[in-house]
């Protein structure tokens, strides 16, 4: 009668909730998507160090079916894990997971796409950004003389400084006013 697997103490939920875009619910949705990567790995009842210190390994990562299409994903990996090179703790795919949520606001997500995006970390989307961007979307179909003309473009139209790189408030005024960028910017879960 009862004996009921406690996963997060009451605690820990609280911290999460608040931390997060999630319900109590869906955290624990959240949890069990997260120990299903690796279920050998992955405690079924997580302590405040098990949340920080157990990471489920970039390539199993990017096997999770939300993830497995996207031409971004060990780049998303890379921007959310603590670790820098893509393995996430159950605190990281929490926050992977909420911010990529559609309740998350638009301007979290605005950061998020920049830094997505910011392949070389200078915290401005130069040329080589820009190339491995399009590089990703259009699977590396475009000739070079193509992309260097898309890229440029793209500078061009929105390079307010004339610099030639974007930087974050370029990069969220274009954004802000593409129509599908939260319909696009967002997983399911």
């Amino acid at each position: 009668m009862g004996n009921k697997l406690v996963t997060f103490t009451e605690e820990q939920l609280n911290d999460y909730q608040d931390c997060t875009f999630f319900t109590r619910k869906e955290i624990l949705r959240v949890h069990k998507k997260f120990r299903e990567l690796q279920p050998d790995l992955v405690p079924r009842t997580m302590t405040k160090d098990d949340a920080v210190h157990v990471r489920v390994a970039r390539d199993i990562m990017e096997r999770l079916p939300e993830l497995r299409e996207n031409p971004f994903k060990s780049r998303i990996c890379e921007v959310f894990s603590s670790d820098g090179k893509g393995n996430l703790s159950f605190e990281d795919f929490l926050d992977m997971l909420s911010i990529l949520n559609e309740h998350a606001p638009r301007d979290i997500k605005v950061y998020y796409a920049f830094k997505i995006y910011d392949f070389d970390n200078d915290q401005f989307l130069g040329p080589s950004d820009l190339q491995q961007t399009l590089r990703l979307l259009t699977q590396s179909q475009l000739l070079p003389e193509e992309m260097t003309q898309v890229c440029e473009k793209v500078v061009d139209e929105c390079d307010v400084d004339a610099d030639g790189r974007l930087s974050y408030m370029e990069f969220e005024h274009v954004i802000t006013r593409a129509p599908d960028f939260l319909s696009t910017f967002h997983i399911r879960i």
